[in-house]
């Protein structure tokens, strides 16, 4: 490594050498508020960090990581949303029982193996960033050790991210076999040469799809996400769902940019079908489900499958309608687990629908925010969501994926059904029980989510031009 590299590795270094730090503060004081704001000062820090500017682009650090406009911009939507959950979390961690600071560790690693993702241009930092996160996750979602079903479901988030992993190095395994390379790039130019063997290369992209299907819950391999987002706390759902999926999306977009995958005629059919039965699937089982979390978690399936028809247009138009999307579901489904987050106390979490009945009479703010969420989840006009799904929509006729644009179509028409039901519930009259009164943290993150998700969905334009700069891998 040269000098300049840790230049262009500062963001990583700076989240890599918090949980340390605060380990070092550890030892002279347990003072949580102390501690947490300077977990909040680290992350402030990252930020700036992510946005300074850099001597040349694209940068590779050694053929692990590659420091370019793609990585630099997702991570700082990353790291914005991990300030964003660490203070959600605030009240959360203050009815925590027992040690909370942690919490704050585990979410500084959680975040470094989600930049190590997007950067990624190799196998081998591609699954050091894959498991760093995921062994992260496994302690978040049991945090709440005293509640069976958090151990319940980090024991089953657990068990099929061994199997998910299995199948990613046995499809990697099969790829090396197959071209002699471990790099993106490497593989890329064996493709290009044709010195390849066809049939190990198409079983380990076969066996990657499995693996990544399992992490970003893509049908068939969904079973594990509302059972894990409903016994995780409401923080670390919102973690899972948006952070955690985002930095996945990266690195399979990195990696079928790169090798143009797009281009094999077997693989793009088998990604259609993927993506049509994860619509469906998503939306249908909503429909049947009482349960906030649980609604949020098959939405989040459907979601995962109008991302994969910027997968397949394999042009700029995709790559930009992807950034548009990634940022638009980040933010509006943050906003949509910190309503639950704020509203849960130490014995239960507001995660029914019937916990939200008569919320505009008590709550009117939280009730707004919370229906500019889910109508942006809809794909209402004047939201994010409705300019991200109208950008997909765009790429995927400029690329004649017609079935995939007819399927997003129909399914945003069956989301409204389980949007609605929530949104109805909170303007119903009813007596509900006071409301304990929200943190100043929380309020904030709240309003600035709600604000940003009306400016996408007035001014998308603005969007767009910061992610003009993404030509190509």
């Amino acid at each position: 490594m040269q000098q300049e590299d840790f230049l262009y590795l500062t963001p990583l270094i700076i989240i890599a050498g918090m949980p340390v730090l605060i380990m070092v503060i550890m030892t002279f004081t347990k003072n949580f508020p102390v501690i947490f704001g300077i977990s909040i000062l680290g992350l402030y820090a990252a930020i700036l960090s992510v946005l300074m500017p850099l001597p040349e682009l694209p940068h590779a650090v050694s053929s692990f990581i590659r420091i370019d406009a793609f990585s630099i911009r997702l991570n700082a939507v990353i790291l914005i949303g991990g300030l964003f959950i660490t203070l959600l979390s605030y009240d959360f961690l203050h009815y925590q029982e027992g040690e909370k600071t942690e919490y704050l560790i585990v979410i500084f690693v959680a975040l470094l193996g989600t930049m190590l993702l997007t950067a990624s241009v190799h196998f081998i930092s591609f699954f050091l960033g894959l498991e760093t996160l995921s062994i992260a996750l496994f302690i978040l979602i049991a945090y709440r050790k005293s509640k069976d079903q958090a151990i319940e479901a980090s024991v089953k988030y657990f068990v099929l991210a061994s199997v998910s992993s299995a199948f990613l190095l046995f499809g990697m395994g099969l790829i090396y076999v197959g071209t002699g390379e471990l790099s993106f790039p490497g593989i890329a130019s064996a493709l290009a040469e044709d010195k390849t063997n066809d049939v190990l290369l198409l079983a380990g992209f076969g066996m990657m799809m499995v693996g990544l299907g399992f992490k970003l819950a893509l049908v068939p391999f969904h079973m594990w996400t509302p059972d894990v987002y409903q016994g995780a706390p409401a923080p670390v759902s919102a973690f899972i769902a948006t952070v955690s999926k985002g930095s996945v999306i990266a690195v399979l977009y990195r990696f079928f940019y790169e090798l143009r995958l797009f281009e094999i005629e077997n693989l793009v059919v088998i990604i259609s079908v993927i993506s049509v039965l994860s619509m469906f699937t998503g939306n249908l089982l909503a429909i049947r489900q009482n349960n906030v979390k649980r609604i949020l978690a098959y939405s989040s399936i459907s979601n995962l499958g109008y991302l994969m028809i910027p997968l397949l247009t394999g042009d700029q138009t995709g790559l930009q309608a992807l950034m548009f999307y990634v940022v638009s579901y980040i933010f509006t489904t943050l906003g949509a687990f910190g309503v639950v987050a704020v509203l849960s106390g130490r014995e239960r979490e507001a995660e029914m629908i019937a916990d939200y009945r008569g919320l505009f009479w008590k709550q009117p703010v939280l009730a707004i925010v919370f229906t500019v969420m889910l109508l942006s989840l809809a794909g209402i006009p004047l939201t994010a969501g409705f300019m991200a799904k109208f950008y997909v929509v765009f790429a995927g006729i400029g690329s004649n994926l017609w079935l995939l644009v007819i399927s997003l179509a129909i399914n945003s028409v069956i989301g409204l059904y389980y949007y609605l039901r929530i949104v109805v519930a909170m303007f119903l009259p009813k007596d509900v029980p006071s409301l304990k009164v929200l943190s100043f943290t929380a309020s904030l993150v709240l309003i600035l989510l709600t604000a940003g998700i009306l400016w996408m969905g007035v001014f998308p334009q603005q969007l767009l031009e910061i992610f003009a700069g993404i030509s190509s891998f």
